[in-house]
């Protein structure tokens, strides 16, 4: 297993910015299946540059019977989907910080967002109006995920990587409260984190683990506080020779919990923690092109298998990336 070959990787802290992603609606800034294996571990090489193109597809449906804050409003029968192409890039400076590398990053999506359902508009006194047919669509830059800092350590011991990280989801897509559909959450969240990958250069056996905790502040469109989350992602993959290259076939679970309760005047449904449990099959290839450039690409489909508060679907993801 070529060695330098398989650890030029690198961050991808990326979001879907999408309301019906929201823990107003059921969910959160992070998706699951977003960091999850060695492309999305810590670079590793000063002086570096990576250039990743995420593709994102969600399609999912709330039970008959779930009720989801949505852009303020009540709503039941919910179905969406979701498209979403995200631009991020990853720098390491040729620096060396607590016998580590520092590295900073930003990832930019558009997103397109078809969302329908029956609807209720509560008034400010908490009065429920009538239940109404609604179907919205959006589409434009989302909320943006800014890396301020990971730092990354590459030694420690043989084949692992390890880091810990900021993301940082700023409001930056358009949001009206009212809307089913909104490319933004009018929120921002702050996630720290750690990862740990490991690849093996003799056998091309992969363990790659993050974790990360998302703090967020309130929506004041809707007076809304979504409570903090705990997520985990975990891929186990193995990784063989092909075409001067290297494929790995695996698999990539993963998990979510809210671990406090949503609050504020907007949180009619109270606490309303969510929860969601998936695993999925994951396909990587990676080959060099010339000298100093490497070619990156992973698809994976995840299935949500246990949900609760939230939809539940199916998560698509194609990476496409260049180190150089």
């Amino acid at each position: 297993m070529n060695k330098n070959l398989l650890y030029i990787s690198f961050a991808g802290a990326v979001t879907l910015a999408a309301n019906c992603f929201a823990e107003e609606g059921g969910s959160a800034h992070y998706m699951p299946g977003t960091t999850a294996s060695f492309i999305d571990a810590f670079p590793g090489s000063p002086g570096s540059m990576a250039v990743l193109n995420y593709f994102t597809y969600y399609d999912a449906k709330a039970p008959i019977n779930l009720r989801l804050p949505i852009g303020g409003l009540l709503s039941t029968e919910i179905k969406a989907t979701a498209y979403a192409d995200t631009i991020a890039a990853v720098y390491q400076p040729k620096v060396s910080v607590l016998n580590g590398g520092l590295a900073f990053g930003l990832a930019v999506p558009y997103v397109w967002l078809d969302v329908q359902g029956q609807a209720q508009r509560i008034s400010p006194a908490g009065v429920p109006g009538p239940v109404f047919g609604a179907k919205d669509s959006a589409d434009g830059i989302g909320d943006l995920t800014i890396i301020p800092f990971m730092l990354g350590w590459t030694n420690l011991v043989p084949d692992l990587k390890l880091d810990t990280r900021l993301s940082i989801y700023a409001p930056s897509g358009d949001y009206e409260a009212g809307q089913l559909a909104n490319v933004g959450k009018n929120y921002w969240s702050f996630e720290p984190g750690v990862m740990a990958s490991w690849l093996s250069s003799k056998i091309g056996t992969e363990v790659s683990l993050f974790t990360g905790i998302d703090f967020n502040t309130e929506n004041g469109a809707t007076d809304y506080q979504s409570g903090n989350s705990l997520h985990l992602d975990l891929t186990v993959a193995q990784h063989l020779p092909l075409l001067g290259g290297f494929i790995g076939i695996g698999a990539n679970g993963f998990y979510y919990q809210q671990i406090s309760g949503d609050s504020g005047p907007g949180a009619r449904l109270g606490d309303f923690e969510g929860r969601t449990i998936g695993i999925g099959p994951v396909v990587s290839y990676v080959r060099p092109i010339g000298q100093k450039m490497q070619f990156l690409s992973e698809v994976k489909w995840l299935p949500e298998l246990d949900v609760d508060k939230r939809m539940k679907g199916d998560y698509v993801w194609v990476k496409i990336g260049l180190t150089f």
